[in-house]
């Protein structure tokens, strides 16, 4: 149990840390509540009552799931920049074989006009 001790004491030090962060803000800090506050944001664009509750474009979800999965590819570049030299030349031609299908997925998405955002 004495293993325990520092982790339970991290715990609750981020726990008070973030209950105190909290509670002193909206002790201290001012809440003037107006109407621009009191409105959704989004990016900049002013709210409409068909974004409120109607349908997004098909648009909108390619380009996140495009995010996405660009994203997760990239990600598995770290552990390959890791683990680089004990790999040797076998890890450079799988990393380069890798990368090409990336950059073909891309190329072709480019081509299909998937990125343009109309």
């Amino acid at each position: 149990m004495e293993l325990y001790v520092p982790v339970l004491a991290l715990a609750g030090l981020a726990t008070l840390f973030a209950v105190g962060s909290v509670v002193m803000s909206s002790v201290v800090g001012p809440s003037r509540a107006n109407q621009a506050k009191a409105d959704p944001y989004e990016c900049g664009i002013e709210a409409t009552p068909q974004a409120l509750g109607g349908r997004f474009p098909v648009k909108y979800y390619i380009t996140a799931m495009l995010f996405i999965i660009f994203d997760i590819e990239i990600i598995f570049l770290y552990p390959w920049a890791v683990r680089f030299d004990s790999m040797g030349w076998f890890g450079l031609a799988e990393m380069g074989l890798f990368l090409l299908t990336v950059f073909v997925a891309y190329a072709y998405v480019w081509r299909r006009g998937g990125l343009e955002w109309d």
